[in-house]
């Protein structure tokens, strides 16, 4: 049996990362605000710990997307197939990524690099070589990724 994953990615802004990626991949943003309001409601969770983001209540610190077919939690929001999670840290990245995402545009390459450059990307090599074709960009905070 398949298992369920998420990649986890450091980010100094999660939910500007959330939105980027959601463009980029299709995704959407998972809504974790209905629980946030009853564990706020509650007084199980600090307000401090949230912010108001695209007029919902988010986790400060954390915010993910999933694949749009896939099962999620109606309580929690969140996705229990392929994901996303960004989590905030203190530090901006300063080496070349050691994992990276590739999204497969299915023969519109050039079509969903200049919609992601218009979403913050930024190109930064196109490769050809006999085995393949792609298109090497970063997202909004530096993290490389490729579009083939």
């Amino acid at each position: 049996m398949a298992l369920g994953w998420k990649l986890v990615i450091d980010a100094g802004d999660p939910h500007q990362q959330a939105v980027f990626w959601s463009e980029a991949l299709e995704y959407v943003i998972e809504d974790n605000s209905p629980l946030i309001e009853q564990l706020l409601a509650a007084k199980a969770a600090p307000e401090s710990l949230t912010i108001e983001f695209q007029s919902r209540r988010y986790w400060r610190d954390y915010a993910a997307v999933r694949h749009p077919d896939d099962p999620f939690d109606p309580v929690s929001g969140t996705g229990q197939g392929r994901r996303l999670l960004f989590t905030r840290v203190p530090e901006a990245k300063t080496v070349k990524n050691r994992l990276h995402v590739d999204v497969h545009s299915e023969g519109r390459r050039d079509e969903t690099v200049a919609r992601l450059q218009k979403h913050g990307a930024t190109l930064l090599r196109h490769v050809k070589e006999p085995g393949g074709e792609w298109t090497v960009l970063t997202d909004p905070e530096g993290n490389e990724f490729c579009v083939s």
